[in-house]
């Protein structure tokens, strides 16, 4: 064989070598990114949240879109390990634990609150009944096993997150990259029996994921008087966007709803959650129709801003 013949194997070879080295070098150089990020983020900084008051509450826009928090059935709820909740060109988020539903969002929004009436790296200590007045709740026995099974839920739930800037640059990363921590929902809490009080941690990352203002404001007050949990499910997707006229097809919906029965039975549960929501203002003009390409749509008008 002559040399001229050896000669395009040896360059294919190479390139392979190149483009294998060069594949290494930009994962190295994803994972120093992440790394250097999640190390700013554990950084104290004041969890400030412009917006959030007695009467409003936070939600990141990204776990509000997916369906972390779901309007499941009280009883048997789906076990996650990494399952992929939101994926785009900007965004990779993954869950493992229990299925989460509306009422550990009431806790985990009620508890994020209290976050930001603590000093800078303290943890805030509240009164159980106090807790749950806070969200609405009744006082007693059952309530507070409720309150503190949901809050071991929500401390066990833990979330694989990475958020890209439009120029595909990293802008956190937790979980994602073998040299980075898994983001807990809860960080922990410490029950004191003698005071009957909570000590929460929330972990100090979750100040980047709610930074520049990258959140749907939840109106407290509506919410609490909401019956059906897709009413409260909806509030937290319609928050979400700006956008005055808003559209989602019944596909999307119900499955970011983790309902798995039939669509017309979703159907129903859906038009009756725009009822109460029309009817708390939150929207108004609520109907469902068929679209250009024959699928099914929700379409309202939001008022809540």
């Amino acid at each position: 064989m002559t040399s001229s013949t050896r000669l395009p194997f040896h360059r294919d070879s190479n390139l392979l070598r190149l483009s294998a080295a060069m594949q290494r070098a930009q994962q190295k150089a994803n994972q120093a990114l992440a790394a250097a990020a999640e190390k700013q983020a554990v950084t104290p900084a004041p969890f400030i949240l412009p917006g959030i008051n007695e009467t409003a509450r936070a939600i990141p826009n990204y776990i509000a879109r997916s369906a972390i928090f779901a309007p499941v059935r009280r009883g048997w709820r789906t076990l996650h390990d990494e399952t992929v909740f939101l994926e785009g060109s900007n965004i990779l988020l993954k869950g493992s634990g229990k299925q989460l539903s509306e009422d550990h969002a009431d806790i985990w929004m009620h508890a994020m609150y209290l976050q930001t009436t603590a000093l800078l790296g303290e943890a805030p200590t509240i009164n159980r009944a106090d807790f749950l007045r806070g969200m609405g709740r009744p006082t007693g026995g059952s309530a507070y096993e409720w309150l503190h099974e949901g809050m071991k839920d929500l401390a066990r739930f833990s979330l694989c997150i990475e958020a890209r800037r439009k120029d595909g640059s990293v802008k956190y990363s937790y979980g994602n990259h073998p040299s980075t921590r898994v983001l807990a929902m809860l960080g922990g809490f410490d029950y004191d029996e003698p005071s009957g009080s909570y000590t929460i941690y929330a972990d100090p990352r979750w100040a980047q994921i709610f930074s520049n203002r990258e959140y749907a404001l939840v109106d407290w007050t509506k919410r609490l008087h909401m019956r059906h949990d897709l009413s409260k499910s909806l509030q937290r997707l319609i928050g979400t966007s700006s956008d005055i006229q808003q559209k989602y097809s019944l596909d999307i919906l119900k499955q970011r709803a983790q309902y798995t029965g039939r669509m017309r039975d979703f159907r129903t549960s859906l038009e009756r959650s725009l009822t109460e929501l029309e009817a708390l203002k939150v929207i108004s003009e609520p109907r469902i129709e068929t679209a250009i390409k024959g699928h099914e749509q929700a379409v309202w008008t939001r008022l809540d801003r």
